[in-house]
């Protein structure tokens, strides 16, 4: 380790290791280059025991292919071990060959979760001897919707240690894996950058879904003496469209920054937008948009958190004496993004309550997710940590009307 470069370990790698190498089951949340891959690595390489079976003792889960390469290479890069099998299995393709290899004889198996699942269905991937199960980038397999995949997967191991990475912990990765670690020790490091930037005030509301998002927004915008000039940011054109039609807006009081169609009420200059006291509210989408002059505008709303953080970082920061409220909504899905852009804005991004009157929507649900119903919420959350839960919850409006306050005084 000391030739590779690594002199210190990182505070998650002194956090995590020796529980690892314990034999533990592990839940590690930490951001990006907190050092989780060498982490597991490292203690999956000192607990390996090395012997003639042809059977794989560890397979790890990653959510593409460019993962699966990087993955395979730590191993082969820390271990120096030549008699060492270690095989990536392809995202897509034929499996023959690849069923003729694991056949052979593979210590460590790394693969996404659909293409696991499709080769052990056709009796190649072997479970049985597996004694480590590891999820790298849990988050973006949430995302991917390979939750399914997982589960299966790690049902078909028996007994085994599982290892599960991801940048946030949030109520759908849970839902993947409480069911076969739910004693898991939580290992959890929040590293912000070394630069802190001067943003205006940020605020942020995690939400369940896209339709909670458009009822909340709703809520807020209701309350037209606090948000009287708004601009909210979407990542496409075809996402503007349709929140123009669901806001519960008059004609004329929202409209579209350079609209996609001819029936849609906008304009293709903000400061027309900012001219017009009887419009309120300016949906604007990231798709191709150059800079924007948001001056003058003590409301800027993120609907959407872009993949790009440097859209987000660029519409907060301060720039002038204009004071401004930043509010972003998140949905589990997309604070791994949210994480990102803590970590290059330097700060967290305080947490809001949701409104007590704002209508949660409710899809279908699984009996397995009503069963973890949050019946203060009425949706599928976990009950949160005791130092994140709130005893108040401001109406809606009723926090931004505070701050806007604060600042005339």
């Amino acid at each position: 380790m000391t030739e590779l470069g690594y002199f210190t370990a990182k505070e998650f790698q002194l956090n995590a290791l020796s529980r690892i190498v314990g034999g533990h089951s592990i839940l590690g949340i930490a951001p990006e280059g907190a050092g989780k891959t060498t982490t597991y690595v490292l203690g999956v390489l000192m607990r390996l025991k090395y012997t003639d079976d042809e059977a794989p003792k560890v397979l790890v889960l990653a959510p593409n292919e460019e993962r699966i390469n990087e993955i395979v290479e730590r191993f082969y890069t820390v271990s120096r071990n030549k008699n060492l099998h270690i095989m990536g299995l392809k995202t897509s393709g034929g499996m023959e060959e690849e069923i003729e290899d694991l056949v052979r004889g593979v210590d460590i198996v790394v693969a996404t979760p659909a293409r696991a699942r499709a080769v052990y269905l056709k009796l190649g991937l072997n479970l049985n001897r597996i004694e480590t199960f590891v999820i790298d980038d849990a988050e973006e397999i949430v995302k991917q919707g390979f939750q399914t995949n997982v589960r299966e997967l790690a049902q078909s191991c028996g007994k085994v240690q599982y290892l599960c990475f991801s940048t946030v912990e949030h109520d759908k990765l849970h839902l993947m894996i409480d069911d076969f670690m739910p004693f898991a020790t939580l290992v959890e490091v929040d590293e912000l950058g070394e630069n802190s930037h001067e943003t205006h005030d940020l605020m942020l509301y995690q939400v369940p879904n896209f339709s909670t998002k458009i009822n909340l927004l709703n809520d807020l915008m209701s309350d037209d003496e606090v948000f009287d000039k708004v601009v909210v940011f979407v990542n496409t054109k075809h996402t503007a469209h349709n929140l123009l039609d669901r806001l519960h807006a008059k004609k004329g009081v929202a409209a579209i920054y350079k609209p996609m169609f001819h029936d849609d009420y906008g304009f293709d200059d903000i400061n027309i937008f900012k001219q017009k006291p009887e419009c309120r509210i300016l949906i604007v989408a990231n798709e191709g948009l150059e800079d924007i002059d948001l001056s003058l505008v003590p409301f800027i709303f993120h609907f959407e958190i872009p993949e790009n953080r440097e859209e987000f970082i660029k519409h907060v920061l301060k720039t002038g004496d204009d004071e401004s409220i930043a509010i972003s909504f998140a949905t589990d899905i997309e604070l791994p993004d949210v994480k990102k852009i803590e970590q290059s804005l330097g700060k967290k991004i305080p947490v809001m309550p949701l409104p007590e009157d704002l209508a949660i929507y409710k899809p279908s649900e699984t009996a397995k997710e009503k069963a973890v119903e949050d019946e203060s919420r009425g949706g599928a959350f976990h009950k949160k940590k005791e130092s994140n839960s709130k005893t108040y919850n401001y109406g809606s409006g009723e926090k931004a009307r505070m701050t806007r306050k604060n600042k005339k005084r």
